[in-house]
């Protein structure tokens, strides 16, 4: 079982490295780079929306959000090009890091912040 989880991880590793390089493609169909900017920046981004130390919810966005989000995006690139992008993706060797995602985390935890101050002050 451990085995199996550890090659699902590693998929899910890979699939997250090649929606990366198809966000980066001239090749790749606009919406679909939308969508696999936003899954890869979520994916690599340092911070999660959720925090890991919340029990049950902490976790919820690495098994739920994360896998939901890269299948909407390999269903919008379409079958060749994901193909050669994962292809890419097997031969690096270095895994990139997000600032615009946790750009975009820290600013979504900013504005929620904000909006329970506003609250609890009026």
């Amino acid at each position: 079982m451990f085995a199996a989880l550890n090659a699902w991880a590693g998929r899910l590793k890979r699939e997250v490295l090649a929606l990366w390089i198809a966000a980066r493609s001239p090749d790749t169909p606009l919406p679909a780079r939308l969508i696999a900017l936003l899954v890869a920046a979520y994916a690599l981004s340092p911070i999660d929306l959720i925090p890991d130390f919340i029990p049950v919810l902490g976790l919820l966005d690495d098994l739920l959000i994360v896998p939901l989000g890269i299948a909407l995006a390999v269903r919008c690139i379409p079958a060749a090009l994901m193909a050669r992008y994962r292809i890419e993706a097997t031969a690096r060797a270095d895994r990139p890091s997000s600032r615009a995602g946790m750009f975009i985390v820290l600013s979504l935890w900013g504005v929620g912040l904000g909006g329970c101050v506003l609250w609890l002050a009026g």
